[in-house]
């Protein structure tokens, strides 16, 4: 960022004059609009709710009394139709004669404070009118067990822990952090998410020395062992990030199916289609988008140093433009940017995102690159850092977010590229962009 002021105001973005200057004669190449070529086959949005519903049948509720409570997990990530999956849940369960409540299961996300998760799940549409129940929401919790070889103890939500039953719904995806038979599910909800800060710092701690590829397991065993987990609802979404696939998944077969699941989630993960990237912009990060903020295995950058980093693609410098409403200014992963605009510098809120990554032990997730006023300074910088010799055929690529990835800006050489593929359409020729005050368009890659 830039030196701070005498008067005391602190660190400021750079203008975009002294960049220029500084760079020279770096130019900002031309960029026209690739679309990728899936083939997808998602479910209709007025049928979710009630594909969602006829998943509670698999679940194992014979033990649950007549009427009895039933604990349902919703996270703080940004899953389409999300309050129509839980909302339909809580039908479900409603239907068969249970009391069903939902609970945030999303770790120390909100700033780890209840009313900050209950926001959190209300900025994703997710309130007591949408869901047709109860929220309880608390940072409290029991420690149901400790797990055999370690001692580590394990935290749950005291709300769902005193539930009847308890029933995680969460989209399976492959996780930012780490790979492992399961990774991003319900097995995390239940460490994780309703670990609440607790548990999720606990967990995190111990991941540097025992690795999340096998704690996991081992912690989502104990708890479905020793509390009322009648088993969770599994989303997949397909590559345009709709819901291909809801199931109810019983206990008996928590882990075995939930591997099974991720590797179709594999199958439909959207990636940037080419392996090199000189500079990646992007415009917008965000909790809702990726755990963190920017997907790791969209960017090939990791923050959590024990696990080793994807091995594509390889992008030589990322450029951030904004941050999610749904963030509330938690910015974590900010430190896998090189550079960042004024925008998501200004929205930044320095105690949630620290309250995050203290967490999750992935401190360089809160680092805060260089900020500047406008996009064109933020490229110039990419730009005139990647080497000579990339300058001459430079490989730019600028995407809405790690989540929206059908439609990318790409420069010439990459086009060139995109027309010998048949998984890759060029909609738009290469043209100058056209900045405005120094700024990019908003309406190039959709809302």
């Amino acid at each position: 960022m830039a030196r701070s002021d005498n008067d005391g105001s602190g660190p400021t973005p750079v203008a975009e004059e002294p960049i220029l200057d500084a760079c020279g004669e770096t130019s900002v190449p031309e960029m026209g609009v690739i679309e990728q070529v899936w083939e997808t086959d998602p479910i209709p949005t007025d049928e979710v709710r009630d594909r969602a519903a006829e998943a509670v049948s698999a679940l194992e509720l014979d033990g649950v009394p007549d009427g009895g409570e039933v604990a349902v997990g919703a996270g703080s990530r940004g899953i389409a139709n999300i309050p129509d999956i839980v909302g339909g849940v809580v039908d479900g369960l409603r239907e068969r004669g249970y009391d069903p409540f939902v609970f945030p299961a999303m770790g120390s996300h909100g700033g780890a404070t209840a009313e900050g998760q209950r926001e959190m799940l209300e900025s994703l549409g997710m309130t007591e009118s949408t869901l047709g129940c109860e929220i309880r929401a608390t940072m409290d919790t029991v420690v149901v067990g400790r797990t055999a070889d370690r001692d580590v103890a394990v935290h749950a939500d005291a709300n769902a822990a005193a539930a009847d039953a308890i029933v995680p719904v969460n989209r399976v995806k492959p996780h930012t952090d780490f790979q492992g038979d399961v990774e991003s599910g319900l097995s995390k909800m239940l460490v994780i998410g309703m670990g609440k800060q607790r548990g999720a710092k606990t967990a995190h701690e111990w991941a540097t020395d025992w690795s999340f590829r096998n704690m996991l397991p081992e912690i989502a065993s104990l708890l479905v062992a020793e509390l009322p987990v009648a088993g969770g609802v599994a989303i997949v979404e397909d590559e345009h990030d709709d819901t291909a696939h809801l199931e109810g998944v019983p206990p008996s077969g928590f882990l075995d199916r939930e591997a099974e699941l991720l590797e179709r989630a594999y199958d439909h993960l959207p990636t940037i289609p080419f392996d090199e990237v000189d500079v990646l912009v992007v415009d917008r990060m965000g909790k809702d988008i990726s755990g963190a903020g920017l997907d790791t295995n969209v960017i090939g950058r990791l923050v959590f140093g024990p696990e080793p980093e994807p091995e594509t693609p390889n992008v030589k410098r990322i450029f951030v433009r904004g941050l999610t409403p749904a963030s509330h200014g938690n910015a974590t992963g900010t430190g896998s940017a090189d550079v960042i605009h004024a925008d998501l510098f200004e929205e930044i809120d320095l105690h949630d995102m620290l309250m995050n990554t203290i967490t999750a032990s992935t401190l360089r997730g809160a680092h805060v690159p260089p900020a500047v006023e406008t996009d064109r300074a933020g490229i110039v910088t990419c730009l005139s850092t990647i080497g000579v010799e990339s300058l001459d055929a430079p490989r730019v690529v600028r995407i809405r977010d790690t989540m929206h990835l059908e439609r990318i800006e790409a420069s010439p050489a990459l086009l060139a590229e995109a027309r010998e593929r048949d998984d890759l359409r060029v909609v738009e020729e290469a043209e100058p962009v056209a900045f405005e005050d120094g700024q990019l368009r908003e309406d190039v890659l959709g809302a």
